[in-house]
């Protein structure tokens, strides 16, 4: 895990910190030159294309906090394992619990990866340098000085790529769902992979028996006929959950008390084609909402017959594919992102007008992730293939009055747009972290990033 020297520097211009851009050496235009050395950087937006005398510098000072991990095979998917150290903590160091799963060549070996990462410091000006968990001495404590970040893992091994997984906490286990790239959805606990990553001892006896090789999933539905991506736990019912797949099914689980799970196998019946994404309500049980490659997203209650299920729906709420849906945990709202780039908003009190409330088009190609933030009902965030995480927050208006952003650049931009993070390739997954104030971690395919702005 290392800091993330190499990301792009953020400057702060009214609402909005952009990536800036630092001309990298000598050019043959005066004014360029002059800038230079009057060390005047340019705000650099998504889509421009740099001269080969430019570079695209991180400034930190637009974040309180920025590093990076690796874990060799890309992670396309993960999610945050809630911890008992505290709500709304913001002192550093910070530490966060992670579970991913690789999506490795065919040749290679896929695993479900628990993770710890520990000691995330408050970004300094030096970037410091970075120490995997085997260059950690097992006996070694992190010294109060140090401001080197740790990672320590343990994997359990995985049957096919992992599409997606999701999170929850039942009962007294921390329990993980996988999507397998060969059609079956796994559900394994953790206990013993998180206990393992809290005692170096423990992480060293896991890792050299091999016990992630021998890992079972504790259940396993083989029902889907096709692979899919949509995956969700209830937060209201603990251990119901809802998996759709390619073909167009979504299937209802629900956990008996033989510490399995019995899993309807009659589809809720709507959708003509694959489900990407599926969000339970976050304050009323057996609802849910779904999105897919037919342009719609549908609310569903499924306490009714699965032909009777779907509720409501909006069948042309993009012009393409929608790929991720995001329901507000404070208000009737949803966001969805599709691969037209846009990001609407709906409001369910106005939803059977089939209008959104909002619409976005900043993002210059796939949204791939959105989520809104834990506590603050007006705050966003959204990634995609375009490198970029824009932050957003739908309470600024415009103000015509305002004239103190005279930049050409940014005049087009929508007030609402607080903050756009670069530095990573193909993001396809962002969480905020709901126990540390302000922190987004995101996985692309070059890797992962835990950051805090100074805008949120």
């Amino acid at each position: 895990m290392s800091d993330a020297d190499e990301q792009m520097e953020v400057a702060e211009d009214q609402n909005i910190e952009d990536a800036i851009l630092e001309n990298a050496s000598d050019g043959e235009d005066e004014e360029d030159d002059a800038e230079k050395k009057e060390g005047k950087a340019q705000v650099y937006l998504p889509g421009r294309r740099l001269s080969n005398d430019e570079e695209l510098v991180c400034d930190e000072s637009a974040y309180i906090m920025l590093h990076q991990a690796h874990t060799g095979a890309p992670c396309l998917s993960f999610d945050i394992v809630a911890d008992p150290l505290g709500d709304d903590r913001e002192k550093f160091p910070l530490t966060a619990y992670v579970v991913a799963g690789t999506q490795a060549a065919r040749t290679h070996v896929n695993s479900v990866i628990v993770m710890k990462m520990s000691n995330l410091t408050r970004t300094s000006k030096e970037p410091g340098g970075v120490e995997s968990d085997e260059e950690v001495s097992d006996d070694e404590d992190v010294g109060a000085d140090d401001q080197t970040p740790v990672l320590s893992s343990v994997m359990i091994k995985h049957p096919g790529c992992v599409n997606r997984l999701r999170s929850t906490t039942f009962g007294n286990s921390q329990y993980v769902a996988s999507w397998s790239e060969m059609g079956r959805v796994h559900i394994y606990n953790i206990n013993e992979q998180l206990a393992a990553i809290d005692d170096s001892r423990a992480r060293k006896t896991y890792q050299q028996n091999k016990v992630g090789d021998g890992v079972k999933p504790d259940f396993t539905f083989s029902g889907h006929q096709k692979e899919g991506f949509a995956i969700d736990w209830c937060p209201t019912t603990r251990g119901m959950l809802a998996t759709g797949d390619c073909r167009r099914d979504i299937h209802i689980w629900r956990p008996n008390d033989k510490g399995a799970w019995n899993v309807d196998q009659r589809p809720l019946v709507g959708h003509t084609d694959s489900v990407e994404d599926i969000q339970w309500s976050p304050n009323e049980a057996n609802v849910l909402a779904s999105c897919s490659v037919d342009k719609s997203v549908r609310i569903w209650d499924c306490r009714a017959a699965p032909a009777k299920a779907c509720m409501l729906s909006v069948e042309n709420a993009h012009e393409s594919d929608v790929n991720v849906i995001s329901w507000n945990r404070n208000e009737p709202l949803i966001a969805s992102g599709g691969d037209d780039g846009v990001l609407q908003i709906w409001d369910l009190r106005q939803f059977q007008s089939k209008t959104p409330v909002a619409t976005f088009k900043h993002h210059t190609d796939h949204i791939t992730t959105v989520e809104w933030h834990p506590k603050e009902s007006t705050v966003l965030a959204s990634g995609g293939d375009d490198d970029q995480i824009a932050l957003w927050d739908l309470s600024v208006e415009k103000d015509d009055a305002d004239h103190g952003n005279d930049d050409p650049n940014l005049k087009d931009l929508p007030p609402q747009l607080l903050f756009i993070h670069q530095g990573q390739n193909e993001i396809k997954e962002l969480h905020w972290h709901p126990q540390l104030k302000g922190v987004i971690l995101s996985t692309a395919h070059s890797g992962f990033n835990i950051f805090r702005t100074i805008s949120v």
